[in-house]
């Protein structure tokens, strides 16, 4: 059994989680970019991101201080908290390396801590992609983690291609007076996921274990068209004209896995 540690006084390391999902749609017309813009801002407006951020601040332990939160116009939203960390009853936390809860934006205030949401709701003329991101920021400070609510954001998000950062940042001490940069084991952002969150998504790590520095990046391995055709049925496509849509929505989802343009 791991032998906790014993610190002298306030646990002093910021654990920062920071996700961003993108969904990933093709809307041929100009009135079905419109259409799916709507969609996208009546789905995740500042009132259904205010819930989904209120959740994740249960799943780690916290109590939300201040929330403010915005819809903009024409489209987009933001949610800020700042929270506060619950009393742990024996110092106990949850810490382990293990995936976290299931789910059944808004911007709060935390003692030292804070949740934020950003939309970006995004389409271009020429090619008829449209991609819509959110990017979500979890920021904790003391012996609440954020890495548990991975499995609960990416289960709220229509989620084609993820990307992940963690960072461990600052020291502690112990009654010694020794200096520590992290207070428990991790391996990989992977370990944080359910196996079927596993199994459908490819994924790839890049760590600077030495700077407590943790990157996952992944993309959805199962692709139906129907799924992101918007306005349209698949099944209502020519042969020719569904490749050629399939071919520019994986290569969008290949661009923004890779972080590179694709020739």
């Amino acid at each position: 059994m791991e032998t906790k540690l014993q610190l002298h006084g306030f646990n002093n390391l910021t654990k920062s989680l920071s996700f961003n999902i993108y969904d990933i749609c093709y809307a041929q017309t100009e009135e079905q970019r419109e259409a799916y813009i709507d969609y996208i801002d009546e789905m995740y407006n500042a009132e259904r991101l205010t819930q989904i951020l209120t959740d994740v601040v249960k799943i780690i332990g916290a109590n939300v201080l201040n929330i403010a939160r915005q819809d903009y116009e024409p489209h987009g939203a933001s949610v800020t908290m700042l929270i506060a960390e619950h009393e742990v009853g024996n110092g106990e936390t949850d810490n382990e390396e293990s995936p976290g809860p299931l789910p059944d934006t808004i911007l709060a205030h935390l003692d030292k801590s804070h949740v934020t949401v950003h939309t970006y709701p995004e389409s271009h003329p020429h090619d008829g992609v449209s991609t819509f991101r959110a990017d979500i920021d979890v920021s904790t400070c003391g012996l609440i983690s954020p890495l548990k609510v991975l499995n609960y954001l990416i289960h709220s998000f229509d989620s084609d291609v993820v990307t992940v950062d963690y960072r461990v940042r600052g020291f502690t001490r112990d009654v010694d007076g020794t200096k520590h940069y992290i207070d428990h084991d991790i391996n990989s952002i992977q370990n944080y996921l359910t196996e079927d969150t596993q199994n459908a998504y490819q994924m790839i790590d890049v760590n600077v274990y030495q700077e407590n520095l943790f990157h996952t990046k992944m993309m959805l391995k199962d692709f139906k068209l129907d799924n992101y055709v918007f306005g349209v049925n698949a099944s209502d496509l020519g042969p020719g004209e569904a490749q050629s849509i399939e071919e520019r929505l994986r290569r969008e989802m290949l661009e923004i896995f890779y972080s590179r343009n694709v020739e």
